[in-house]
């Protein structure tokens, strides 16, 4: 029954030993929020003193704010004194009775636990021990050892059994102290604290706090009354923005402003990384005077790209990406080749860059001076009519001229009007007055009246004056035979065919008139040079697009600073109503450097010239020949017309001759004549002298 009780007892001190350990960590909870809180008020406390001393970059000072935080900062000093004053009761009437029952009490009780379980155990090996003595040989000596153990351990495990009861008997009590001491200190600590506070927070301090809430009221007030205006803002501006969300917007509903000396935004920046290969660049571009500068994502400041005064800018054709467009620097050693995000982007920029090339940036009101400037531009060259329009216009005369067929797409006829920025050079000696511009190459496949010029039996005539048919005698196994990828830029008449001005003429208007127009189409085709003729060739059905007879080339050459620029100047035999021959100046763009097709075309009239001499050579050779051969054919008749009168002449001196002796029976020999004697003697030189008397 003792045993039993006890486990009762041991369970009950099991159950207060695990219960107080929970509320013991719960009070600490508690403790430790309290030192944090006093820890964090003071941090705040002594951040709003040090508001005054930051420098923010878009507050000025504000002397009411500071004096305002000033006074949170009083405040919050003394609530968190207040705060601390309030950890330290926490810690000695709640944290102190809790942990001195967790950490003596029930310790003591575990530790009378043991020694009474190791007493018990003690005890009952001595019984064992004195229970197995023999009783026929008794041991006095050993007896009396077993007896005293029994007695030893007996009464340890009394005393010990007598401690363990009187603490577990005194835990009934000790439980109840333990569990209302540490709860009676902390409602003491927190009543002490309120009433701090309520001595501390004056009348004065509610005045304060009531006046800072009607401040941000109205601070409030005034920040939603901006949000609303804002919101309207972004509202309007989606709705006048919503056509340039798209990323090509519509040019009819969007115009583009080509009166523009600064423009800026991200472009797309090709970089070689091969000799074939290339990698595209997202970077933000401005100008910036006359230089075009860039700047990467997360640089400090933008770094020079090139000098685009006095430079050259044209749309390109990139086989990878649209909205290309180049620039090439005044020297011609530096290209950029970039990309817009749209083609009123790109457009735009080629205007800015026209525009800024021009230094109009320098005047008072450039903006005004590049409208002046484009306005003079528009009036010089008209607009390029459709591809409908010049097929009408060729359509009544397939026999004419070849000039009709040459259509213009843009005219770039008459002098530009000088503006205050610019002065344009009259160079009428160079180009014909009124000559129209060709910017594209009007397929064969495409000309409305080809299927009838062919049914006809008669020759294909493109816009440039070519007949389109390759004539039969031509050499197909031509000793040169090059082919490279060019780009037609554009093609005009021109007057001058003795220097190569004439091409840069040519070149400076027909980009020009590109870039004022921003037509950035480019007929990309083969350039077949050989010995007979320069052909264009399409790259995609390998039909012939035009033919040049080699011949009729003038000209070639590339441009002084930009080589990949090439041109020659075409002599057509066919006149004009005057009589004088057409004088067509080409100009095309290569993939490579443009010196190497001239090279190409200066070594084809070289063959064609030296093939030619050996024609004439072979020709004259021939033509001896038959005249040796003519002359032995005559010999050779004479040989036989005397041969013919010797033979006439030997049946003339036979027949004539009387008939001699025949030999007779009796086999005596005939006696020939004196004259025959006289013959015979002679021998041949008589009778080829009789021969020739004959």
């Amino acid at each position: 029954m003792t045993r039993s009780l006890l486990g009762v007892f041991e369970e009950d001190a099991a159950a207060i030993s695990s219960y107080s350990q929970q509320l013991f960590q719960a009070m600490h909870r508690i403790y430790d929020a309290q030192n944090e809180l006093s820890a964090a008020t003071h941090l705040t406390s002594k951040l709003l003193k040090e508001y005054e001393k930051q420098r923010f970059p878009l507050c000025s000072d504000d002397e009411v704010m500071s004096s305002t935080l000033q006074q949170f900062a009083k405040v919050i000093d003394e609530l968190s004194s207040c705060h601390a004053v309030l950890s330290t009761q926490l810690a000695d009437a709640m944290m102190f009775p809790i942990t001195q029952f967790k950490e003596r009490d029930l310790k003591e009780i575990l530790t009378l636990k043991e020694v009474f379980q190791i007493a018990s155990n003690d005890h009952d090996i001595a019984i064992n021990r004195y229970s197995r003595l023999s009783k026929k040989r008794e041991n006095e000596k050993v007896k009396g050892e077993v007896m005293e153990d029994v007695y030893t351990s007996k009464k340890k495990q009394h005393q010990t059994m007598m401690h363990y009861f009187t603490a577990l008997n005194t835990l009934q009590y000790k439980k109840k102290i333990s569990l209302l001491e540490p709860l009676l200190g902390y409602m003491q600590a927190q009543i002490s604290f309120f009433k701090l506070g309520s001595e501390n927070l004056t009348q004065q301090w509610e005045d304060f706090l009531s006046d800072i809430g009607t401040s941000v009221q109205n601070v409030r007030r005034e920040m939603d009354g901006e949000v609303d205006v804002m919101q309207q803002t972004i509202q309007d501006l989606e709705q006048a923005s919503d056509l340039l969300y798209m990323p090509d917007p519509d040019p009819t509903q969007v115009p583009v402003n080509r009166n523009l000396t600064r423009k800026a935004g991200y472009l797309n920046t090709r970089n070689k990384t091969g000799l074939v290969s290339s990698s595209w660049d997202r970077q933000y571009f401005f100008t910036q005077g006359g230089n075009l500068m860039s700047q990467a994502r997360g640089d400090v400041a933008g770094g020079l790209v090139m000098d685009i005064d006095n430079c050259s800018v044209m749309a390109v054709d990139c086989e990878d990406r649209r909205f290309c467009f180049q620039i090439t620097s005044f020297d011609g050693k530096k290209v950029a080749i970039l990309q817009a995000e749209s083609r009123k982007d790109c457009e735009e920029w080629i205007a800015t860059i026209n525009n800024i090339s021009k230094r109009i940036y320098l005047s008072e009101n450039p903006e005004e001076i590049a409208a002046r400037v484009n306005q003079s531009a528009l009036e010089a060259v008209t607009p390029s009519p459709s591809f409908q329009q010049r097929h009408e216009s060729m359509r009544p005369s397939t026999h004419g001229r070849p000039r009709a067929a040459r259509t213009s797409s843009v005219s770039s006829g008459g002098s530009e009007t000088a503006s205050p920025a610019i002065s344009v050079l009259s160079l009428d000696t160079l180009v014909a007055s009124d000559t129209p511009i060709q910017f594209d190459i009007i397929s064969p496949v495409s000309e409305d009246y080809a299927g009838q010029a062919k049914s006809a039996g008669q020759g294909r005539t493109n816009p440039f004056g070519e007949s389109g048919d390759m004539p039969a005698e031509e050499n197909e196994d031509s000793i040169l035979h090059q082919l490279f990828i060019v780009r037609f830029l554009g093609s005009m008449e021109v007057k001058n065919t003795d220097s190569s001005d004439v091409i840069y003429e040519t070149m400076r208007q027909i980009l020009a008139a590109r870039a004022i127009h921003n037509i950035f189409r480019m007929t990309e085709s083969h350039l077949l040079v050989t010995c007979e003729c320069l052909k264009l060739i399409d790259p995609q059905t390998q039909v012939t697009r035009l033919r040049f007879p080699l011949s009729s080339v003038v000209v070639c050459a590339t441009h002084q600073e930009n080589k990949r620029l090439l041109g020659f100047i075409l002599q057509t035999a066919e006149g004009q109503g005057d009589g004088r021959p057409v004088t067509v100046c080409y100009i095309f763009e290569s993939n490579n450097d443009g010196e190497k097709i001239c090279d190409s075309v200066g070594l084809a009239k070289q063959i064609a010239f030296h093939s030619e001499m050996d024609r004439k050579a072979t020709e004259k050779k021939k033509e001896q020949d038959k005249v040796k051969e003519k002359q032995q054919e005559e010999l050779s008749k004479q040989k036989q017309i005397e041969k013919d009168l010797e033979e006439q002449s030997r049946l003339i001196a036979a027949s004539s001759r009387p008939n001699p002796p025949a030999a007779g029976a009796d086999g005596q020999f005939l006696v020939l004549s004196h004259s025959q004697s006289e013959d015979s003697d002679a021998g041949v030189e008589g009778r080829e002298k009789r021969e020739s008397e004959a």
